[in-house]
């Protein structure tokens, strides 16, 4: 694609090309080319916004942005022997000798007008609170905060000038759904302004960003990127090199750069301040032999490595599942069976890995033009014969098979009568064809949202809830008290729902709530999942240990919903519930490590916490009845030669 220059009076830019892998690929820099001598300066406006959640609190950025613009974003300090602002240094990396001594991209002295006031509603964000450090932290939409951002510009911003509107302690997510998360901000040009939307984060609020780090993150891929526009090879993330990162200066939705995947490597720190280490045009370029990572050379040591589909081709695995427990065992391993029809050599249910007590096939999925008329086929190349057999010979082990509603981004929304009668009828028919023990409600943002006004979970007025609601009460009196029910909300459908009740937070509970007596488990996703409050008034973070015993537990426990005690969720029986995790970190974000979900499972079973807990049970006697742990996906697994079901599975079925 050919990329030109912003209109005029607007940021100047230049182009340039390289060739890797046999295929030239462009991109836009903000700034003159390099060589051309001369230095470009960029007026800059800084703006303040202050977030502010009602009877929760605010967040105000003023004092930040102080800070911000006391930093090397614009005061320059030593880089590599010589003094210059971090955006100017980091574009003299990118071209070395080829830049020049007197080519220069700097951001001019900035000008601070007085803050903005966004507030946030119910449904686009919510504030968390640590009592142990006293810190706060925003969860927002990224888009709303924007739209909100632009309505009120001040009239000092121009389109000839850079406005950087800086938050503080705020967690974005993306496309208004909390489970793209979390960004530290974002960065572009809307009509003919650019803008930079970055947050300040103090000691101690966030994992991995410190002070101005996050800020200087947009900002760097704004000066590398301005347009959003630059197509690089899709490449892996480092340093695994396990799963796609993007294919352009960041990752997609949540703009990661890719010194943000390798361990204690996304920082440096000049001074009293934490800046980015941003990847190198030679990084994306795979060009060998040179430096790839900026301030700090040493995050990234080798060039990127393309990203390939790789389910395109089956490897077998090189290891064997281990046998699975004799008999029912008392603590369950779920997992997801990848069965969309388009899938390649896809592995028959009757080769599963014996470990896997529960297994969910996916998905039955809307017809066309519909979005509550649902169909099945497994596989083409297993077909619907060789199906059914495979479902009744796991049966004939003891197994249960499941078949799971919606997921993978699917609208699945019950909003009239009609709607209530082609669900039931249509996924009754699929039960039946396919001889399933059940069905696992994977109904995700946007398919559930509470209406606004609807705030009570044991009474909800919502149809889509309602009419959910009605759908499984109708399936279990056709089917009888053997038909299975299991749900699988996204954490902020329900555990976000202690914090704040509204669209998607706490939607899955007053199904949850209302389908209570006839429920088989609930495996909340602990996975793909913004930071949460727990039952001891501190915020976690997920791919922790912390955080799966933290969410675990309101589960089992029950919370206030909205803080409100007069409110409250009653509690799960343990038996019920169950950790929802990737299964491989390719699987999902948030992946966690086997040693972390082991930890969390034995204090959660057996009440003994692990080195370094943070979060303490409310009932220190543990739960001993606790269900287990779920997984996406079984073929991940299998892929990664049974490295999860063999150590989780076995695990569980060990514990007493």
């Amino acid at each position: 694609m050919a990329l030109q220059n912003l209109p005029a009076q607007t940021i100047p830019t230049f182009s340039g090309t390289f060739t890797t892998g046999g295929q030239e690929y462009s991109y836009t820099m903000v700034g003159q080319k390099p060589g051309s001598g001369g230095t470009t300066t960029i007026p800059t406006v800084v703006v303040p916004v202050t977030l502010s959640f009602g009877a929760r609190g605010l967040v105000n950025a003023a004092p930040a942005a102080q800070r911000f613009v006391h930093s090397p974003v614009f005061k320059p300090v030593v880089f590599a022997n010589e003094k210059a602002q971090y955006g100017d240094a980091l574009q003299r990396a990118e071209f070395g000798q080829t830049a020049g001594r007197e080519w220069h991209t700097l951001l001019g002295q900035p000008t601070v007008v007085a803050p903005l006031r966004i507030e946030i509603p119910l449904a686009n964000g919510y504030l968390l609170h640590s009592r142990r450090t006293r810190k706060s932290l925003a969860v927002v939409d990224l888009d709303f905060v924007q739209k909100q951002i632009f309505a009120q510009l001040p009239s000092v911003v121009t389109p000839d000038k850079l406005v950087v509107f800086v938050t503080r302690n705020a967690a974005f997510y993306s496309l208004g759904d909390a489970t793209v998360c979390c960004s530290t901000g974002t960065h572009g040009i809307s009509g003919t302004q650019s803008f930079v939307i970055g947050s300040y984060y103090d000691h101690g609020a966030i994992p991995r960003y410190e002070d101005v780090q996050g800020l200087t993150q947009q900002v760097g891929e704004w000066l590398n990127d301005p347009l959003r526009a630059n197509k690089f090879p899709r490449w892996l993330k480092p340093p695994v090199n396990r799963s796609c990162g993007g294919g352009g200066e960041s990752s997609a939705y949540l703009l990661e750069q890719p010194t943000d995947f390798v361990p204690d490597a996304n920082a440096a720190k000049v001074g009293p301040y934490h800046l980015e280490n941003m990847a190198l045009l030679a990084w994306f370029s795979q060009t060998p032999g040179v430096v790839y990572s900026f301030p700090d050379a040493r995050a990234l040591t080798s060039a990127a490595l393309p990203c390939t589909n790789g389910r395109a081709t089956y490897t077998p695995p090189a290891a064997s599942p281990l046998p699975g427990a004799a008999g029912t065992p008392k603590h369950k391993l779920i997992g997801y069976w990848e069965g969309y029809s388009s899938v390649r050599n896809p592995t028959p249910l009757r080769d599963v890995s014996p470990q896997w007590d529960i297994v969910i096939a996916t998905f039955a999925t809307p017809v066309k033009g519909s979005t509550s008329l649902l169909h099945f086929s497994p596989p083409a190349a297993l077909g619907d014969d060789k199906f059914k057999a495979d479902v009744a010979y796991l049966q004939s082990l003891g197994k249960k098979v499941l078949i799971s509603l919606g997921g993978g981004g699917q609208v699945v929304t019950i909003n009239t009568p009609q709607d209530l009668h082609d669900f039931v009828s249509s996924v009754t028919e699929i039960v039946e064809k396919y001889g399933f023990d059940g069905v696992d409600l994977d109904i995700e943002t946007p398919s559930l949202l509470i209406n606004e006004g609807d705030t009570d979970f044991r009474n909800p007025t919502t149809p889509s809830i309602v009419n959910l609601i009605a759908a499984m009460r109708q399936m279990r009196e056709h089917f009888g008290p053997k038909f299975m029910i299991g749900e699988v909300p996204e954490a902020a459908q329900a555990q976000s729902g202690m914090v704040v009740y509204g669209g998607q937070f706490g939607s899955f509970l007053p199904v949850i709530y209302g389908t209570r007596d006839i429920l088989s488990f609930v495996d909340a996703q602990d996975y793909n999942t913004p930071p949460l409050e727990g039952l001891d008034g501190n915020y976690y973070f997920p791919g922790q240990a912390d955080y799966h015993v933290a969410l675990s537990e309101m589960l089992v426990h029950g919370f206030p919903v909205a803080g409100d005690r007069k409110m409250m969720f009653p509690p799960l029986p343990p038996e019920k519930v169950a950790i929802g995790l990737p299964a491989t970190p390719s699987s999902a974000r948030n992946y966690t490590e086997i040693p972390a979900i082991e930890d969390a499972l034995r204090y959660l079973i057996e009440g003994k916490p692990y080195a370094g807990a943070s979060y303490k049970l409310r009932h220190p006697a543990a739960y001993p009845e606790f269900m287990g742990a779920m997984f996406w996906a079984i073929n991940e697994d299998k892929r990664n030669n049974y490295q999860m079901s063999n150590a989780i599975g076995s695990f569980l079925h060990a514990l007493p």
